[in-house]
């Protein structure tokens, strides 16, 4: 394999990237049925960190496996962390990200939960930006097709104790993805769940780790059985309040109102959540950060009141709710996508590839040379 170095300047220090050629190439996957994590790119970004050194040796690298030793920190004491963002080509040719400094700025706020180096935000996004260059070719192009970005960091270091590491890996990997529910824009049912617990304030729920996603797989497997695509959390002190569906946030339309779980450290603030109330306010609604029980829900469905439900998360921007269960018992139906979850797709996306105008400033090009 060739090797070379890549320098690219930003402002007044300098990111040193070694590339290294693949002896060949993928052959790249049919965009019409790309499903979602089931393809990989030809390269990925891998970067070291080392107690007294700090972060070294960046690379872009043929992707592939990475050995690990079997005392390896995180495969015990699961620290770890990742983030999740997607690469948009428009109609003129241009790539877009997606207001990757919040994304950057949520790893930082992992990292430091779970006591792993805080990566500059400068170096998250030049690493998915240099990998991008170099895999541009695979980011798809027909309609919901993106190019999903996964960086992470783990502990390396080979050593029993429940401690923080001397040796960290930072990694970036890319799928090229359709729709991350295979229903896409049909509305999906959830069950909400009262007997296991996701997360509490001063735990981790704030952040993106693994253990968060772990722990939600038993209500998971548990609602598919009663023919549930996710589940939807309680919170875990009183079981009461509504805070998010398993792999998005969550908001409600009641009698007119969006209303959707204040951030206190047990929901993870979406970047796409955080997009969502900034194009509601805008667009005149009203929008409450609040604690929602689940007798308030059920009742605002029950006197017709409750208008409209919807996940949102970078996977799958919206996911209209169709069907919501307490109990066994469904309190709410509705059969096909409403205005408001519609309207908010159609502009989130079209922002995001560039068939609409950017007003807030939220998309970040990456030139190619």
């Amino acid at each position: 394999m060739k090797k070379k170095f890549l320098f690219f300047i930003r402002g007044e220090s300098m990111l040193n990237i070694k590339f290294i050629e693949a002896k060949e190439l993928k052959e790249k996957p049919d965009q019409n049925s790309l499903g979602f994590g089931k393809y990989y790119t030809d390269y990925m970004f891998m970067m070291e960190w080392y107690k007294g050194v700090g972060f070294t040796d960046a690379k872009i690298m043929p992707y592939g496996p990475i050995p690990f030793d079997p005392a390896c920190l995180v495969l015990h004491y699961a620290q770890e962390t990742f983030e999740g963002l997607k690469a948009y080509k428009t109609k003129d040719g241009r790539i877009l990200l997606f207001r990757p400094d919040m994304n950057a700025k949520r790893f930082q706020n992992s990292n430091n939960r779970l006591c792993m180096p805080e990566l500059p935000v400068e170096d998250f996004i030049q690493a998915i930006e240099e990998l991008i260059k170099v895999e541009k070719d695979w980011i798809p192009t027909l309609p919901n097709t993106s190019l999903y970005i996964r960086p992470y960091m783990f502990a390396y270091q080979p050593k029993l104790g429940v401690h923080d590491a001397e040796h960290y890996k930072f990694m970036v990997i890319l799928s090229p993805v359709g729709t991350y529910y295979k229903e896409g824009l049909k509305p999906v049912s959830i069950y909400v769940e009262d007997k296991y617990v996701r997360a509490v304030i001063g735990g981790t729920g704030f952040t993106k780790c693994g253990g968060n996603y772990a722990s939600s797989i038993k209500a998971q497997i548990e609602a598919e059985e009663k023919g549930y695509s996710q589940v939807l959390w309680l919170d875990g002190v009183h079981r009461k309040y509504v805070e998010e569906v398993g792999t998005m946030n969550v908001m409600f339309v009641i009698d007119g109102t969006i209303v959707t779980a204040p951030l206190e450290g047990s929901v993870l603030p979406g970047v796409t959540r955080d997009s969502m109330i900034q194009l509601l306010k805008k667009k005149g609604y009203k929008v409450e950060e609040r604690h929602l029980s689940i007798d308030e829900l059920i009742k605002a469905a029950k006197e017709g009141k409750l208008n409209e439900a919807f996940g949102t998360g970078t996977a799958a921007v919206i996911s209209p709710i169709g069907k919501l269960a307490y109990k066994d018992e469904v309190f709410f139906d509705q059969p096909e996508i409403g205005p408001i979850s519609q309207m908010l797709y159609d502009t989130l996306t079209g922002i995001q590839t560039g068939r609409l105008e950017d007003e807030f400033g939220w998309t970040y090009e990456i030139k190619i040379d």
